[in-house]
């Protein structure tokens, strides 16, 4: 049976992941397998739990019981379910931008990096990618445009961050997906070492007068690729460009020189990630 708790108390400690707490605090660094992530509406919900993810609690626009989220309600089993009108829940920081649904949910334990692309054929790579909204994008085109897997420098926005699940639309819950390690000296090396080890080419993504056309024939027939993307500011660095088998370029028009890192992505991963 459902824990249904009325809400009458704004500053009640339980209320605190949901209102208070900041994306950091949340991930909780020193202790990582205590630490929790925030989905947003029914649909996302239903994908994390569809993967696995374990719900702590949940915070429901009181219409959403008997409705939407019923079903998730009775997959959540005997967890506290916090509720009150959608006037009164507005006064809770941050509820007005969701669709009426959030679950606490306890954060997965990542994977090793080879596991994650040792049966795949189409990777993506992201460098330094730091903003969340480029992130969940990013996630959203890979899982749906053939990508296999994503991998994330450590200095990668968390693909788990509020932002960056609600823009995915919890695609993040539908690709696998993990961290390069946790030190910066393992991003190139020896990570572009492994992944040629395990038959992959490398392609980065970047402005040079060696790119060739992201149609080339020989990129596109290429049975393992990995396609490495930098941050949105100053894309990739000289070190991982030069450590790549490929320097790939999309042909633009008008003067244009490059595009916003999420929509180079969805361009890349339609051109490349078909075999």
């Amino acid at each position: 049976m459902p824990h249904i708790i009325e809400i009458t108390d704004f500053h009640a400690p339980e209320l605190d992941p949901y209102a208070r707490l900041t994306e950091r605090q949340l991930l909780n660094r020193d202790k990582p397998e205590k630490g929790l992530f925030i989905a947003e509406s029914p649909k996302v919900i239903e994908r994390a739990l569809d993967a696995g993810c374990v719900p702590v609690s949940l915070l429901l626009e009181r219409k959403h019981i008997a409705g939407e989220a019923r079903s998730i309600i009775e997959r959540c089993g005997d967890i506290p379910v916090y509720t009150a009108d959608f006037a009164v829940l507005t006064q809770l920081t941050g509820f007005n931008l969701t669709r009426g649904a959030l679950c606490l949910m306890r954060r997965p334990k990542l994977s090793e990096a080879s596991s994650i692309y040792r049966d795949a054929h189409r990777i993506a790579i992201l460098e330094n990618v730091m903003n969340p909204t480029n992130i969940g994008a990013i996630f959203r085109s890979a899982a749906a445009l053939n990508m296999d897997a994503v991998l994330l420098t450590p200095a990668c926005s968390d693909p788990l961050y509020r932002r960056a699940i609600r823009v995915s639309m919890g695609c993040v819950f539908q690709i696998p997906w993990t961290f390069l390690g946790q030190e910066e000296s393992e991003w190139p090396q020896p990570a572009i070492q492994n992944l040629k080890a395990s038959g992959y080419k490398t392609a980065a993504l970047a402005l040079s007068d060696h790119s060739v056309s992201i149609d080339h024939p020989e990129l596109m027939a290429e049975e393992r690729l990995a396609i490495i993307l930098g941050t949105e500011g100053d894309g990739l660095a000289a070190s991982t460009i030069a450590d790549c088998d490929y320097t790939v370029k999309i042909p633009m028009s008008h003067g244009v020189d490059s595009l916003n890192v999420a929509a180079a992505s969805a361009v890349a991963f339609w051109q490349l990630g078909s075999r």
